[in-house]
């Protein structure tokens, strides 16, 4: 396959009024540059604008990655950070327009992180960090961030990315308990929103894949009924030998 040739016809068909979901020349050129194949296995799959499932995590569609992009609005030399780098290609695409050493992602799962550092090594973009741990809490230590991409739901933005953001910082996630919408966060506010989107809740340290427990309400049921049987006295505790007690 001529990847080239393969890169640009997927961007025509993103740029195109179709799908519209391209509309920057930064955006469409960072994509015809980002090898796309370094990040998805199979060459036909990687140009093919198709959402799929791998290792736990979705690797994005081009045109839903292209739609948070555009939403972001990075600039060369803002400082970024993604939360939930996935497979990479997202980050990929940012840091071809910020540049590298500038980006900054995190995931959750550990095997995930290992796996976007190779793709981004191999497509030239080894400056980028990307570390293992909970995305809502951030990466203080790189703080402050001009943008944040976060590749996953809440009801509202996490307070610790809002605090990580730079004075005229831009914060772009999926909001909504239910229906999800795409949204731009400035100073603590929703300024933009993009349409609906279908993303999965960003998770907390201990949900992530490989885990026993990953689903939030189980985790609580469990943690709820535990309390519940630890605070138990009396003829609650039908286990307990009355008789020794006297």
């Amino acid at each position: 396959m001529e990847y080239s040739v393969a890169r640009n016809g997927m961007v025509d068909s993103l740029e195109h009024d179709s799908k519209g979901v391209v509309q920057s020349e930064a955006v469409a050129d960072a994509m015809r540059t980002v090898p796309r194949h370094e990040f998805v296995e199979g060459d036909h799959r990687a140009y093919t604008d198709q959402s799929f499932e791998h290792r736990g995590t979705r690797v994005l569609s081009p045109s839903l990655a292209g739609v948070l992009v555009e939403a972001l609005d990075v600039r060369p030399g803002d400082s970024v950070l993604v939360v939930g780098a996935g497979v990479g290609y997202t980050v990929g695409v940012i840091a071809e327009l910020a540049g590298a050493r500038h980006v900054h992602a995190v995931d959750i799962a550990r095997r995930l992180v290992y796996e976007a550092r190779d793709n981004l090594a191999s497509a030239g973009y080894d400056e980028v960090l990307v570390d293992c741990g909970d995305g809502a809490r951030g990466l203080r230590e790189y703080a402050p961030f001009d943008r944040i991409l976060v590749e996953a739901g809440a009801v509202r933005p996490p307070g610790m990315l809002i605090r990580q953001l730079a004075e005229d910082g831009r914060l772009v996630m999926p909001l909504g308990s239910g229906a999800q919408a795409l949204a731009a966060v400035e100073d603590g506010e929703v300024v933009e929103e993009f349409g609906r989107v279908a993303f999965d809740p960003l998770l907390v340290d201990g949900e992530q894949s490989g885990v026993p427990v990953r689903n939030r309400t189980v985790r609580e049921d469990r943690e709820r009924a535990s309390r519940a049987a630890e605070s138990r006295r009396g003829w609650e505790q039908e286990w307990i030998d009355w008789e020794s007690q006297l």
